[in-house]
């Protein structure tokens, strides 16, 4: 259900080209809303240059979006998929994972973390999952998952902010950062919070800041060409 390609052209913000990534069965209901609903397939249609878009179940590719189905614990798939609909490495590219390696083996994520970084000389990756997961909150949502049936394979990486730094530290990138949502929403203007804030009443506000203080970001970055990228942050 995401829309950021979407948002990112109304606000004149594309990249060169956007690569979305998710497994081939989400692809292909995506591809089909995509298809079958005119505000979506339009922008696509709008910024397409040269021959007729490819498409077919699992994937859709155009000049500047493309979606494909793949499996990211299998890196050497993914990237031939990637390559057949044009990703250029060389230019600086920004990978975003939201809530995606808590799903893998730690093993797994720390494979396609060193795929992403020994592929992309100029990039910043972007993650943003469940963190201080080894407390008592944290262990409820946990339970809560499981219970579920939904299993966080790799939540073992999730201990700490220093836990997610250090995954991507010890898997090719030169340096990272990571803070909690709580954290983030301190940095957020505050007309825009108070605004927000005002909406609805919120009664469970330490709940909020606890769910908040099990979420964050975290960034990472290689820059051979010196693009000051190590000095991004919030």
């Amino acid at each position: 259900m995401d829309t950021l390609f979407w948002r990112l052209k109304d606000e004149n913000l594309l990249p060169r080209k956007y690569f979305e990534v998710d497994f081939p069965m989400i692809v292909a209901r995506k591809i089909h809303n995509i298809k079958s609903k005119p505000p979506l397939s339009k922008p696509i249609i709008e910024t397409h240059s040269g021959d007729s878009l490819l498409i077919d179940s699992h994937s859709l590719d155009s000049s500047r979006y493309s979606i494909v189905g793949a499996d990211l614990r299998f890196s050497s798939d993914l990237e031939e998929k990637l390559k057949k609909h044009q990703l250029d490495v060389h230019l600086p590219t920004v990978l975003v994972a939201e809530c995606v390696l808590v799903y893998m083996t730690p093993q797994q994520s720390a494979n396609l973390l060193k795929w992403a970084a020994s592929t992309f000389p100029v990039a910043m990756f972007i993650n943003y999952e469940q963190v201080n997961m080894a407390d008592r909150f944290g262990q409820i949502m946990i339970e809560n998952l499981q219970r579920r049936q939904c299993n966080l394979a790799g939540v073992e990486v999730c201990r700490s902010l220093e836990s997610q730094k250090e995954r991507l530290l010890l898997n090719g990138w030169e340096n990272a950062h990571a803070i909690d949502m709580m954290k983030v929403y301190s940095f957020l203007p505050q007309a825009d919070v108070k605004r927000i804030e005002e909406l609805e009443f919120l009664d469970e506000k330490e709940l909020f800041e606890q769910l908040m203080q099990h979420y964050c970001i975290c960034w990472a970055s290689k820059d051979s060409s010196n693009l000051g990228l190590a000095d991004i942050t919030f």
